[in-house]
């Protein structure tokens, strides 16, 4: 029962958190299942990164749905991103450790607070606005930059993602959330296959109730956003962000 309760609480916050912000589910789910059922970390990121695939693909489908899903260029950041991220880790064995399994957990609680106090409130009239050639390269030169930090510092690369989005491309907050969902389906059916394949299968049980519940969790949040207005979309992502980046914070502390 305690490692249905665990699993069932990982994955609310997992699922919302990508369907409202296409946070990854390993920022929730991995810290989670090593504090309260001290799980080997390599074990417990292979079991987040599955729950995400789902999850991912469930709110990408809910997203372009309604229209919010940018696919052209959400594949060319996309391919940047898997290359550089093999670049970001080959760079990151090169230098000695350091403290930085903190960042994906601050880059959450920025972000929260900078959707809740700065709005993001592009329409998407402006973003067709864009030149598509420029956008392309725009496309390919974030997604580089965002897979070698993801690579390098091995988190964030939801957060970092819909920063870029929404701040450096200028796309419209749904769109933006809708394409980096897209993404992380990929990226984290990579990471997944990788980690099982490596370190063998984890707990079964432990794995399909946190694939089972992200998925759920992340279905109401992504029908939710698409219907929720730009200004309630901002706020409620900036809460659940502001949420899980705390609670994650206090876990990290056990």
């Amino acid at each position: 029962m305690f490692t249905f309760i665990i699993c069932f609480l990982a994955s609310i916050g997992a699922g919302l958190g990508t369907g409202f912000a296409g946070m990854s589910a390993a920022a929730v789910i991995s810290p989670m299942l090593i504090t309260f059922l001290h799980m080997e970390p390599y074990s417990a990121v292979g079991i987040a990164l599955a729950s995400d695939v789902l999850a991912s693909a469930v709110s990408a489908y809910t997203y372009h749905k309604n229209k919010n899903l940018d696919v052209k260029n959400g594949l060319v950041m996309m391919a940047s991103v898997l290359v550089f991220t093999l670049v970001g880790s080959w760079a990151s064995s090169l230098v000695p450790s350091s403290t930085m399994g903190g960042f994906s957990t601050f880059m959450t609680l920025l972000l929260g607070i900078k959707f809740i106090v700065k709005p993001v409130m592009t329409t998407k009239e402006s973003m067709a606005a864009v030149d598509p050639k420029k956008r392309v390269v725009q496309s390919i030169l974030c997604g580089m930059l965002i897979g070698f930090i993801c690579g390098f510092v091995g988190a964030g690369g939801g957060m970092m993602m819909l920063l870029i989005l929404t701040s450096v491309l200028g796309y419209e907050l749904k769109t933006a959330v809708g394409t980096s969902v897209f993404i992380m389906a990929f990226t984290a059916f990579t990471g997944s296959v990788s980690h099982f394949i490596i370190g063998g299968m984890p707990d079964l049980r432990v794995l399909l109730l946190c694939m089972l519940f992200t998925l759920l969790w992340a279905r109401i949040a992504a029908r939710f956003a698409n219907k929720a207005s730009p200004i309630v979309l901002n706020r409620a992502t900036g809460a659940v962000l502001v949420v899980l980046g705390a609670a994650i914070l206090i876990f990290n502390r056990f």
